[in-house]
């Protein structure tokens, strides 16, 4: 069986390599990481619910499937984060990836003007783009959360980070995007991300996060 366990996650990390979008270098993607995960899942279940005498083809079948499913949705959301990364350069808006889901950070100071939730024009070219790759990867779920730093009322930053979340939301939609795949949330000030004791803690804070994760 350990064996089996083993072959099931080099058969998967060796199959799944992929190009850094920052160093173009080679590197072991998420699918593949997913693939091994699932792979190595599948065949401890395969084994455990095969007959006494079925359990090897019942660990290599349960290997095979779940390293199917899991390397499914890495190489998905690899797939897009790469091209995400490739329409975002330069734009201010930071792609982050955690685990199988992806986080596009946009800062307020590049997305609306001050103390607005009105989407500024000059931004509207990044949200197209962004529109633009959730059409080409349809099979993913989208929420769009809205961050404010301290400064002003709760109440004030509670309405501000809902409306700006909304506005975002309303674009991609008004895009194409179908509107079961969105939904909009604001936070207030809860959550930093820095301190809102200084202004560059603050401007951090003020962020819009679309965050993109497989609904299949």
């Amino acid at each position: 069986m350990k064996k089996i366990i083993v072959l099931a996650g080099v058969l998967a990390l060796a199959g799944c390599q992929t190009l850094d979008p920052y160093t173009q270098e080679s590197k072991t993607s998420n699918a593949a990481k997913g693939g091994g995960i699932g792979a190595i899942a599948g065949a401890v279940l395969g084994n455990a619910v095969a007959g006494k005498g079925n359990r090897t083809e019942g660990a290599i079948a349960g290997a095979l499937v779940g390293g199917a499913i899991g390397g499914g949705i890495g190489y998905y959301m690899d797939k897009q984060e790469m091209l995400l990364r490739q329409e975002l350069e330069g734009t201010g808006v930071r792609v982050e990836r955690v685990g199988d889901s992806i986080r596009l950070i946009m800062p307020g100071n590049v997305t609306f003007p001050t103390g607005s939730y009105n989407i500024d024009r000059g931004f509207y070219p990044v949200l197209d783009s962004v529109t633009k790759v959730f059409m080409k990867f349809d099979k993913t779920a989208i929420n769009v959360d809205g961050f404010t730093d301290s400064t002003g009322s709760f109440e004030t930053n509670q309405t501000l980070s809902e409306r700006r979340a909304a506005s975002v939301s309303q674009y991609l939609a008004s895009g194409g995007i179908a509107a079961l795949r969105l939904q909009s949330r604001g936070y207030g000030e809860r959550y930093p991300v820095a301190s809102n004791d200084n202004a560059s803690g603050r401007a951090l804070n003020r962020r819009v996060e679309v965050n993109i994760r497989g609904s299949q």
